[in-house]
């Protein structure tokens, strides 16, 4: 069976919006077939309206489609990719990942593999509390966790995160992030292969 991945992130600034990017075309490379899906807007028109940086951003991800719980469907695989909020999940990605409460009770999220990726303003703004955040939701769903671990050296080289690519705000999406995004996207589509027979 082919693996069907479902990205879905949720990019304030666009840093969440290129790491999803970079590990879709990762992904394509490696056989998946993607949905590159953006979690729909929820803060209101006027906050989002009074930062510059954040109306762009919206006006960037409208031409994606927004994330449904028939995507979740549909995948059998999933990568989140999420800004961090008070050492969780933004707002808007706590949002959606509520709406999928039919699926769960009908076991359509289940024994599916997912692995996440999170950003935050400094290297020590809850990354990793967000990620292990989301891996707490998806074992409540029965998925199947791929986390990168240190399977690869790109992990070491793009700041030594095992739970899932993180990157602090501001830096550049360079080589070695890149290299990480792609090895992550990798991993997941084929362990995501494996549990789809």
């Amino acid at each position: 069976m082919s693996v069907r991945l479902a990205i879905v992130f949720y990019s304030t600034y666009g840093t969440n919006h290129q790491m999803a990017e970079i590990a879709a075309e990762a992904a394509r490379a490696a056989g998946a077939e993607v949905r590159l899906l953006r979690v729909a807007e929820t803060a209101p028109d006027e906050v989002v309206a009074a930062q510059e940086a954040w109306a762009a951003q919206v006006g960037k991800a409208e031409s994606l489609p927004a994330a449904t719980p028939a995507d979740m469907e549909w995948a059998n695989a999933y990568l989140f990719s999420t800004p961090t909020r008070f050492g969780g999940a933004a707002s808007q990605m706590r949002a959606f990942i509520d709406t999928l409460g039919g699926q769960w009770f009908a076991g359509a999220l289940a024994n599916k593999a997912v692995s996440a990726m999170s950003s935050a303003q400094n290297p020590h703004g809850g990354q990793e509390a967000t990620l292990l955040g989301l891996y707490t939701t998806f074992m409540h769903w029965g998925a199947v966790i791929v986390a990168p671990g240190y399977t690869d050296p790109s992990v070491f080289e793009a700041g030594g995160n095992p739970y899932g690519y993180s990157h602090t705000q501001g830096q550049d999406l360079g080589d070695a992030a890149r290299a990480a995004i792609a090895h992550q996207a990798r991993r997941l589509v084929t362990m995501a292969g494996k549990l789809a027979v």
